[in-house]
């Protein structure tokens, strides 16, 4: 029973260490979703709107 304690505590342990990983991870990623949103918004909103003009047009 001891074991499972020391194992469990130790599984909780390592968790709470990676949060922090996690977290960096996290804002890293929104961050190049927010600099690839910028850079290709523009072309993709022309794209979405030719393609609605097309479809609109038949």
């Amino acid at each position: 029973m001891k074991k499972v304690i020391q194992r469990l505590a130790f599984l909780v342990r390592e968790e709470r260490a990676d949060v922090p990983g996690w977290v960096l991870i996290t804002l890293m990623t929104a961050g190049l979703v927010i600099i690839i949103w910028g850079l290709a918004g523009p072309a993709l909103s022309s794209i979405f709107e030719q393609a609605i003009e097309r479809v609109s047009g038949f």
